[in-house]
């Protein structure tokens, strides 16, 4: 475990993402593209949806991440609530843009998508109303991360807040198995063969997930080290005005 906490030291952080950061963005890149053509361009059209279904290519991916990355800051706040490494925290800070920005693209795909199986944009089903209520606790929390000038109190209030918005984050990943009703499809990957994506689907839409994957780690790095200097020039300032 002293291995591990060693990176939340903040110039050992900077160190060693600078150096996977090339080969995880080209990862990421690579994967996108090729899942991405494959699903577009290679897989048939299907017997029910047409091609209307080749959008879950984005829309899983992108839902899976906005969830899973509610996630990851609810660990990172946990982490920061425990252990006080301040890493942690601006980790999380880092990946609430990220995860508004993937709860958007499924937000938007999933209304392309049902509009022309459900007949309608837009229904208060209650994955789709967790997802929106989701959404509006990654605003609230970047909204609260930017309203409070001290990062210790602003990454205690935000670390609150995530810990009840992970509510809403499971309820959007388990509200088809809580609620019968709702218009919304249940899991595109399961471990029911009923419900699972026919093979010709399913291996593209892995490529695609990978490469969501990938580029999340990516731009967490990357913000991450962009917080941990901001944070370095507030200090920095502070001193100043205090010298």
């Amino acid at each position: 475990m002293a291995s591990i906490w060693r990176y939340a030291n903040p110039r050992k952080f900077i160190e060693t993402t600078d150096r996977v950061l090339p080969w995880v963005s080209t990862a990421a890149l690579a994967a996108l593209v090729a899942g991405l053509a494959w699903g577009f361009f290679f897989t048939p059209d299907d017997y029910r949806q047409g091609s209307t279904v080749k959008i879950i290519y984005l829309h899983v991916p992108a839902a899976l991440m906005a969830i899973n990355i509610w996630i990851m800051m609810l660990v990172a706040s946990l982490v920061w609530i425990v252990r006080r490494h301040h890493v942690s925290a601006l980790a999380a800070r880092a990946a609430a843009p990220v995860g508004a920005v993937m709860t958007v693209i499924a937000l938007v795909t999933g209304a392309i998508w049902g509009q022309p199986m459900w007949g309608t944009w837009w229904a208060w089903d209650p994955r789709l109303t967790s997802f929106l209520i989701l959404f509006l606790f990654y605003l609230g929390y970047m909204a609260l991360w930017a309203a409070i000038e001290n990062d210790d109190t602003a990454a205690d209030l935000t670390s609150v807040l995530c810990l009840v918005g992970s509510v809403f984050a499971l309820l959007s990943r388990y509200a088809v198995n809580f609620w019968n009703q709702g218009l919304h499809q249940g899991a595109s990957l399961s471990l029911d063969k009923e419900e699972h994506v026919a093979d010709v689907f399913y291996y593209p839409l892995l490529l695609c997930i990978a490469g969501f994957v990938l580029l999340f780690i990516a731009l967490v790095f990357l913000r991450t080290q962009t917080e941990i200097r901001a944070r370095r020039m507030r200090a920095l300032q502070a001193r100043e005005r205090l010298g």
